[in-house]
């Protein structure tokens, strides 16, 4: 294969930019050859932008066309792992949106159906393509950090209006969404904390609903959690903080990394902290600065749409697999279901339980009957998916 024919579900803001990139040839060997949703306007929209894309309403009826090696699955949460597992069946490669679902028990069906495939299974977690990110993981996979202690991290700028949670009936619901900042705009982030720092094994966690916003799920939360080495974490996130702080701090015995304003700074022990308590060979504390702004260009979601064509065509290692998606969840999953009981929760979490207490909200929600104007921005990738500082 040297060209993937690539087939996109559901065009709205982040389905259409995609489409966009793809039919521009921002992606090498990568073709918009179908495109579906089930909204009329909008498939006359991506018309546009995909002339020569066949449009289809029904995913089953794109999924069976024979026009496509894989697809993108851009559609609200809940859906994501069931089109994944039908497009896993026909044998098609997979690329879908974040989150991988809203529960972890549908998402490790999803994980399942991928590996029984044998497909390339990718998840649109794009901020792993930024260089300070990647460094940061480097830096503590390596052991340069030593024994690790503490990561700390306020991201608070993810700030969002009234309008924007009036835009879909779906949005900001527990039936529709399935959840609010930990499973709509922080998954990012909640991905590069384990992605850097690893998974915790037990999670405290604090979450407000419609603390700044008239909507049913949470817009402020605070997770506090423990690993078996003894680190912990702390993850702080709100759409209702302006101007919000984007600061990741990573502490351990060698040193402290702090990513903020655009670059990382880094201050190195020359011996161990605990060394130098304990006053072993009477060494003496120093610390050399280091600060590195990043040369690399972060790639974003045209990266990672790079990297799954090039791991169809070629094999080439995925930066993120779909599989991974589970790890982010489940840490959003266990903060809800801890806020839900008012109790500490293991990971992995009791996922039976948790899709009672999910359930159990979704019977309540409310429906949306005054929605604002669909604030749909056709073919552009919004500066609110970026990376802020």
């Amino acid at each position: 294969m040297d060209k993937v024919r690539i087939g996109i579900i559901g065009i709205g803001n982040i389905g259409s930019a995609h489409a966009k990139s793809i039919a521009s040839g921002k992606v090498r060997n990568l073709e918009l050859t179908a495109v579906c949703d089930i909204d009329s306007k909008k498939r006359e929209l991506a018309g546009a932008i995909a002339p020569t894309a066949t449009f289809f309403s029904s995913y089953e009826d794109l999924l069976d066309s024979g026009l496509v090696d894989a697809v993108i699955i851009s559609v609200p949460h809940y859906i994501h792992p069931v089109i994944s597992i039908k497009a896993f069946e026909k044998g098609l490669h997979v690329l879908t949106e974040k989150p991988a679902g809203v529960y972890t028990k549908q998402v490790l069906e999803m994980n399942q159906a991928a590996k029984k495939s044998g497909k390339v299974f990718g998840i649109m977690f794009n901020q792993r393509t930024n260089p300070l990110f990647r460094k940061a993981r480097e830096m503590v996979r390596s052991g340069r950090l030593g024994h690790t202690k503490r990561l700390v991290w306020i991201i608070t700028n993810w700030y969002r209006t009234q309008a924007y949670y009036d835009s879909g009936s779906w949005r900001a619901t527990w039936a529709g969404e399935g959840g609010g900042v930990l499973l709509n705009q922080a998954p990012h982030n909640l991905d590069l904390w384990q992605w850097i720092f690893g998974m915790p094994s037990r999670v405290r966690g604090f979450c407000t609903v419609g603390k700044y916003h008239s909507i049913e799920v949470e817009d402020d939360a605070t997770i506090y959690a423990e690993y078996e080495n003894g680190a912990t974490a702390m993850f702080i996130t709100s759409t209702g903080e302006y101007p919000g702080t984007n600061r990741l701090e990573i502490s351990g015995e060698r040193g402290k990394i702090v990513i903020e304003d655009g670059r990382l700074r880094f201050w190195e022990l020359g011996v161990s902290e605990r060394e130098y308590c304990y006053g072993k060979n009477d060494v003496e504390i120093t610390t050399t600065y280091h600060e590195i702004v990043p040369e690399e260009v972060e790639t974003a979601h045209t990266g990672i749409l790079q990297n799954f064509t090039d791991a169809i065509i070629n094999g080439t290692e995925l930066l993120s697999p779909g599989y991974e998606g589970l790890n982010e969840l489940s840490i959003s999953n266990a903060a809800y279901l801890s806020a839900w009981t008012d109790e500490w929760v293991n990971l992995p979490i009791d996922q039976d339980e948790y899709l009672k207490q999910l359930k159990k909200r979704a019977l309540a929600s409310r429906e949306k009957k005054l929605v604002s104007k669909d604030n749909l921005t056709v073919g552009q990738y919004h500066d609110r998916w970026s990376i802020n500082w």
